[in-house]
């Protein structure tokens, strides 16, 4: 495989990415023409997400379809993806990857435990329509929490796997440029104290849960022992589980048998 050119490296570099050269051969390999790998690069350094550009993401080890204007799924949430999909290969049949963004979680679950009923869900009809692309269609819904889920369902989720919006509202100007300018609002935004959805999915999580179902949702570090607080005064086991190597935080919400 060819070198990518010295001087689109050295473009990258001058824009800020710390992989350069690694990204100049992406882009070199994601471009039909000379003319559309200019754009790419341009795109690039102006500031636009490395993956959208590409049209794919690696999580897990998957390639999975991510189209521009659409949450990209961050590599800390891959603990959470594999978490779930140990407990479905433990025997969590039912899943539900909720605020799916473009179904990464559900994916990884799917490619894991072929046999599990992965079902996903989210109120971004963009990030919907990327899901549809790695999720089979007719298990994506679009829709506010679970609300976008069939009824069906209530009180047989094994295990609930969440990626909600967990920023403070406050704090979105304080992202870097690829996230602040790029991806969707209602995917970041998540109110005065970054916990809103939390609140709203705690209200409802132990309708739908199965008895010993599990849920997984991420949070921030500092946010965590609040989440799991409200996990607790809706009657489920919750637990904090962090990892200092990859910044990962989950709340492990566990309903009753």
């Amino acid at each position: 495989m060819p070198a990518p050119d010295p001087a689109i490296v050295t473009r990258l570099r001058a824009a800020g990415c710390v992989f350069a050269e690694d990204e100049a051969q992406l882009l070199t390999e994601a471009a039909g023409s000379a003319a559309e790998l200019e754009a790419l690069v341009a795109r690039r350094v102006a500031g636009e997400p490395l993956e959208p550009l590409l049209g794919w993401v690696d999580f897990c080890g998957l390639r999975l379809h991510v189209d521009p204007a659409v949450f990209v799924p961050r590599q800390r949430t891959s603990r959470l993806a594999l978490r779930a999909a140990e407990l479905a290969a433990a025997g969590g049949t039912v899943v539900v990857d909720l605020c799916c963004g473009i179904g990464a979680i559900g994916a990884v679950v799917r490619n894991a435990v072929p046999a599990a009923e992965v079902y996903a869900a989210d109120i971004d009809p963009a990030a919907v329509r990327c899901a549809r692309r790695n999720l089979p269609a007719d298990r994506v819904f679009e829709g506010d929490l679970f609300a976008a889920l069939p009824a069906a369902l209530r009180g047989r989720v094994d295990v609930l796997a969440v990626n909600a919006p967990y920023v403070p509202t406050d704090a979105i100007a304080l992202m870097p440029p690829e996230a602040r300018d790029h991806e969707p609002p209602v995917a970041l935004d998540g109110g005065a104290d970054g916990l809103d959805l939390h609140r709203r999915i705690a209200a409802e999580a132990a309708l739908w849960l199965a008895p010993g179902g599990t849920l997984l949702i991420e949070a921030g570090d500092s946010q965590a022992a609040t989440s799991a607080a409200l996990f607790a005064t809706a009657g489920l086991d919750a637990t904090v589980d962090s990892d200092v190597d990859t910044g990962s935080t989950v709340v492990v919400a566990v309903a009753p048998r």
